[in-house]
């Protein structure tokens, strides 16, 4: 594993044995990761459809980011407004 990180990633050894260790003592963060990248990908989406030329990238990342970190459906209710606030 750690060869074929090192050699796919041009990470150093450290940083790959460090990213290692961590995939295996919490193997489920990756995942979380996953689908959080996800819904945020889809939730894009959807705004830029949705608001066509309204769409505005900086105020959609401050939607996202504004009240840190939050499960994905409060999330997801945040960018429904702001789509409606836009629309408005």
């Amino acid at each position: 594993a750690i060869a074929y990180m090192r050699d796919k990633t041009g990470m150093g050894e450290k940083e790959v044995k460090s990213e290692i260790e961590r995939y295996i003592v919490a193997p489920g963060q990756a995942c979380a990761y996953k689908v959080g990248m996800l819904k945020i990908q889809e939730l894009r989406s959807r705004a830029q459809q949705e608001l066509g030329n309204k769409f505005d990238q900086r105020e959609f990342h401050e939607t996202l980011l504004k009240n840190g970190s939050l499960p994905l459906e409060i999330l997801e209710e945040q960018v429904n407004d702001y789509i409606q606030k836009k629309k408005a």
